[in-house]
């Protein structure tokens, strides 16, 4: 059953809504715990990213780096010429990219070094080493960051580009090494003037018959790149920042969206009372909180359905007592001083306290087949169990009885609670027929369970209440009731069924009689 002022529950809920409450909600655990998964997340991402960054570039400056000197040493070596250099550097440049800017070469001295810049020899004197050098440096325009450095006869020459940082000034041990260098060398070194800068460098001799005529270095400053990297970093952390607010903010509304359900079950909860039990909760989509709220709404019908039988079982044993107890005290307040009125008065009042007596044993017993030690289970045969109740049948009332089938073989029940739970049926059977009616007694085992029934020729029973008679105090609707009983004895049938791990069938036609049969395992598992 629907609750059709849930939405109103739930908006005078939020009108008393706090701040001080937000700290304590569900979806205030979970964002923290978002927060605190991103955090941890973008405080491992971005040094990974910045590092990542990092070696990139330096594998980028380091194919740079060789790739000039692949150039160089195919140039010194003659297998490649300036111009074929020049061409060769014009293919790989994209229009995209900006033209390299090529400094104007100075007119030469004369003829002869004309002649040279046209046809350049490998040199083999100093004065050729400096025109090589001025040559090759028109040519090779280095990538940013990248610079060409070249010493003839031991002293700085020319370097490409010409503005130089301050670890490439002439008189820095450095490049006074590199002057005077001997042999190829490739390493790294950190600035003598910002210790986050690295030199990555390669030096390449250049001589002729065994004479150092100059030296050519391919030099690369990391700062640069470091700092476009840091800079990239920081874009990405600010633009994370902005990202993750507006991901908590979203989180935050989703959150309280998602868990709305769980303020409906809590302003539900509130509302229920001890008399009114009717509350639900609506059920929305799938998923955990779908079930939670379903889970809630069938305990709730069991409460309900629970408190109902509770009250009406209140109800119906209250009548079932004042009855008696009515009578009871009618007689006495009218009983008169004369023996025999007293004898028919104590009489009258022994039997209704009998009866009281049989309704109190009753309830006794149906709040004892919910406890685990109610069956006191043995084995029995069941062909002399089936004897046994025929002969105690046949003294509750004057019937046409029958024997009809006996069961062959042992079976595990309480024995007592069974015979208890047929003489039941027996003496239901007995309030709803004629004396020259027939009620027939039979068992047999068949498929693994054991069938003690009980069946007459009565009037039969409406299928409306076929269901509803084994429920404490039912009565049918129609029939020949003899009896004022409380109507407890169907009830305590099954419950001795049940506890067994059977179950009670009926069989039954308005007319035509009924059947009741007691069906339990050969074993019961309990």
């Amino acid at each position: 059953m629907k609750n059709p002022d849930y939405r109103v529950t739930a908006s005078s809920s939020s009108a008393r809504f706090r701040w001080p409450e937000v700290w304590g909600e569900a979806r205030t655990r979970v964002l923290v715990w978002y927060t605190v998964i991103l955090a941890l997340a973008f405080g491992l991402a971005i040094p990974a990213f910045r590092q990542r960054l990092f070696d990139r570039v330096e594998a980028r400056v380091q194919q740079d780096i060789w790739g000039e000197v692949k150039d160089f040493r195919e140039l010194l070596s003659g297998r490649i010429d300036l111009e074929s250099l020049e061409n060769n550097r014009m293919e790989h440049f994209h229009p995209s990219d900006p033209e390299p800017v090529r400094p104007v070469p100075p007119p030469p001295a004369d003829a002869r070094e004309a002649a040279l810049m046209q046809d350049l020899q490998l040199p083999t004197t100093a004065a050729e080493a400096r025109r090589f050098f001025s040559a090759y440096l028109q040519v090779e325009i280095p990538e940013d960051n990248i610079y060409l450095i070249t010493f003839v006869d031991g002293q700085f020459y020319q370097s490409s580009p010409v503005a130089l940082p301050r670890d490439f000034r002439p008189d820095t041990p450095l490049m006074r090494r590199w002057a005077t260098q001997t042999e190829p060398e490739q390493g790294e070194q950190t600035s003598l003037y910002n210790e986050n800068d690295r030199i990555l460098y390669v030096v390449e001799p250049v001589k002729a018959n065994g004479k150092l005529l100059g030296t050519w270095v391919v030099a690369h400053s990391v700062i640069g790149e470091r700092a476009e990297v840091l800079e990239a970093v920081g874009v990405v952390i600010q633009v994370s920042l902005v990202v993750l607010a507006i991901s908590l903010l979203l989180a935050w509304f989703a959150a309280g969206r998602v868990l709305q359900p769980l303020r409906a079950l809590t302003a539900t909860i509130q509302s229920i009372s001890e008399t009114d039990l009717t509350r639900r909760i609506p059920v929305q989509g799938q998923g955990e909180l779908a079930k939670l709220a379903t889970t809630f709404n069938d305990m709730m019908d069991r409460l309900e359905s629970s408190f109902i039988s509770q009250r009406n079982f209140v109800n119906d044993a209250g009548h079932e007592l004042r009855t008696p107890i009515t009578i009871m005290r009618g007689h006495l307040e009218l009983m008169s001083s004369h023996p025999d009125e007293q004898q028919d008065t104590l009489e009258v009042v022994m039997d209704e306290l009998d009866r009281m007596s049989r309704f109190v044993e009753d309830l006794v017993l149906l709040a004892k087949a919910e406890r685990p030690n109610f069956l006191q289970l043995e084995t029995v045969d069941a062909e002399a169990l089936t004897h046994e109740l025929f002969v105690k049948a046949q003294v509750l009332a004057p019937r046409n009885w029958q024997l009809e089938s006996v069961a062959k073989g042992r079976i595990v029940v309480d024995r007592q609670r069974i015979i208890q739970a047929v003489m039941n049926l027996a003496q239901n059977a007995t309030q709803h027929t004629e004396p020259d009616d027939t009620i027939t007694i039979g068992s047999a085992i068949r498929k693994d369970k054991v069938h003690f029934w009980v069946r007459d020729t009565g009037a039969g029973i409406r299928l409306e209440d076929q269901q509803r008679i084994f429920e404490r105090f039912a009565r049918a609707s129609h029939g020949r009731r003899r009896s004022e009983g409380a109507g407890l004895g169907l009830s305590i049938v099954k419950a001795i069924a049940e506890a067994h791990g059977g179950q009670v069938s009926l069989r039954s036609q308005l007319g035509s009689g009924s059947t009741f049969a007691v069906i339990l395992p050969l074993e019961p598992n309990v």
